[in-house]
């Protein structure tokens, strides 16, 4: 616990298993309460390792894919007495040591999402993130900031934590179970005003670490900015209200 409030950590899992020990060794058990997995298929033996490690774990008959996995991960976290939770990669590309930080800020009541930044600090080019990734990176951040009116750093980061409150919110079944979910459920907290923090992270970009090739990359990219485009007409009057009370005030 953190200033009384209960923390999960979820482990969307896909063939992790040359990684996932080492990503679990370094998560901070003394304010962690829960570590739940979910082995999507897996073709290795990530499941037997979980298992072997105390880890609740749960595996899914078929691959439903990324944004599935994660939709198993917080239905077993809504049936709990969990505060705050925290989806972090088994792959050990994003490091478990920011969990502290990233659950205090959500304890305290300062934000009600937090995400790992790769972007802050410049973190992603030095871990190895291939150059045309980290342009594409970019420039789909810079346009879903000017349609969504937001000023994150990156929308594509797959660290992130999240009061108890924000998943009871979001109609996150509603969503995609491929790559796009993450995107998916950051426009719909920014559609409902929620409060988004940002914290540096340190990323790692190997063999193991998982990615999605250039083809699928194109594409995620793509309904990256048909799902800002069509949300930005639903947030257009609340930023409409916004320039007009900072022009009346002026």
């Amino acid at each position: 616990m953190l200033n009384g409030k209960r923390i999960a950590v979820v482990l969307p899992a896909y063939n992790a298993v040359k990684t996932l020990q080492t990503t679990y060794n370094e998560i901070p058990k003394d304010i962690v309460d829960e570590c739940i997995l979910v082995d999507d298929h897996s073709l290795d033996k990530t499941a037997e390792l979980s298992r072997s490690l105390g880890i609740e774990t749960h595996i899914h008959n078929s691959n439903l894919g990324y944004g599935g996995n994660q939709k198993t991960c917080y239905r077993a976290v809504l049936r709990k007495n969990i505060d705050i939770v925290v989806m972090l990669h088994p792959d050990y590309q994003y490091t478990p040591r920011l969990l502290r930080a990233m659950c205090s800020m959500l304890a305290e009541d300062v934000y009600e999402i937090v995400l790992g930044s790769r972007i802050l600090a410049g973190g992603a080019l030095r871990g190895g993130m291939p150059f045309y990734k980290y342009v594409s990176n970019r420039v789909l951040t810079l346009i879903e900031n000017l349609l969504l009116g937001a000023k994150l750093s990156e929308y594509h980061s797959g660290y992130r934590a999240y009061q108890r409150s924000v998943l009871e919110r979001i109609p996150f079944e509603k969503f995609s179970n491929d790559f796009i979910f993450d995107n998916q459920f950051l426009i719909a907290a920014i559609q409902q005003d929620l409060s988004i923090g940002e914290i540096s992270c340190p990323t790692r970009y190997f063999r193991e670490a998982s990615s999605i090739n250039f083809g699928r990359s194109v594409k995620y990219g793509l309904l990256c900015l048909w799902y800002a485009f069509l949300a930005s007409w639903s947030l257009l009057p609340r930023r409409m209200d916004h320039m007009c009370s900072m022009l009346f005030k002026r």
